[in-house]
């Protein structure tokens, strides 16, 4: 059943660390070379969220110039956000499909020795509300497999392509995962029973996502700043007496342009002006929640 009402009016104090207005955490979703592909042995080829949009919708065979404008966000555009956070001391966490670690291991190696955590994002960029439940199982257990080779362990959560099949909690609890995040419905974490016992849920988001610039929703670097700070600032305010968490979503393809990454880095350099903010990863987030709201006092 659905559950519209969530915390409601009274939401909890989380106790970020520091007393902390407000918890943010970057997400940089590595998906290049786990779309499909004609040379991977699927019918067609896709290049999702890209300068390209429909142009390419009727390439015959392979789409050499969609494959092109993913190939940027793996050689270019993830080392350029990368260097951003470097350069500001920040930690991120790595939304990564398993076949593009495999494709460009050097995203793993570094982003381990960054600190960066792994948030699964399937074995290639799959719809999983598409699989069966033993296809899903199958795609969980290769990714696992995978993420233990190339990036030296499996991941502490999940986050599959847009959404969830209604199997895919229960595979993520037979699996041991400590949280998910396929849900956009709130601004803290929550407990949500998954076969018999308390599951976490991290809530992603499409709002504070650069999706917007290949949908045709944002234009300039100007108007991502704008609307990310207009998100930071309307929360760090409400974080006085109600704080929350702010996730951004960042793909290497689309925000690791050069134009694009300018409003990144105001936007980080903005929030940096502040006090009283927790730079978190989704690993850390899960981790606080557990310690200090764990499922046996969970309402």
């Amino acid at each position: 059943m659905r559950d519209l009402v969530g915390y409601g009016r009274n939401r909890p104090d989380p106790h970020w660390p520091g007393d902390a207005r407000i918890a943010v955490n970057i997400t940089i979703n590595v998906e290049e070379g786990a779309e499909d592909n004609v040379e991977d042995g699927f019918d067609h080829s896709e290049s999702p969220l890209t300068d390209g949009g429909t142009a390419g919708a009727d390439v015959p065979g392979r789409d050499l110039a969609g494959e092109s404008m993913m190939a940027y966000g793996s050689r270019v555009g993830f080392w350029r956000l990368q260097r951003l956070l470097e350069e500001r001391g920040l930690p991120a966490t790595i939304s990564a499909c398993a076949v593009a670690l495999e494709y460009n291991p050097q995203i793993a190696v570094h982003s381990r020795f960054a600190g960066y955590d792994l948030l699964g994002h399937g074995y290639r960029y799959t719809k999983h509300y598409l699989l069966d439940e033993e296809e899903e199982r199958a795609h969980l257990k290769l990714a696992l497999a995978s993420f233990k080779s190339i990036w030296g362990s499996v991941p502490d959560g999940w986050y599959c392509r847009y959404g969830p099949s209604e199997s895919t909690r229960s595979l993520l609890v037979e699996n041991g995962f400590l949280y998910d995040s396929d849900a956009y419905d709130d601004e803290l974490p929550y407990w949500t029973p998954v076969g018999g016992r308390k599951h976490l849920v991290i809530p992603h988001t499409f709002s504070n996502n650069d999706n917007k610039f290949a949908k045709g929703w944002w234009s300039t670097s100007d108007d991502m700043f704008t609307y990310l700070k207009d998100a930071f600032d309307v929360m760090y305010a409400e974080g006085a007496r109600s704080p929350g968490m702010m996730m951004v979503s960042l793909h290497p393809r689309v925000s690791g342009h050069a134009a694009r990454a300018a409003g990144v880095a105001r936007f980080l350099d903005y929030v940096q002006g502040h006090e009283s903010v927790w730079w978190a990863r989704r690993a850390d987030i899960a981790r606080h929640w557990y310690e200090n709201f764990p499922p046996e006092i969970a309402r």
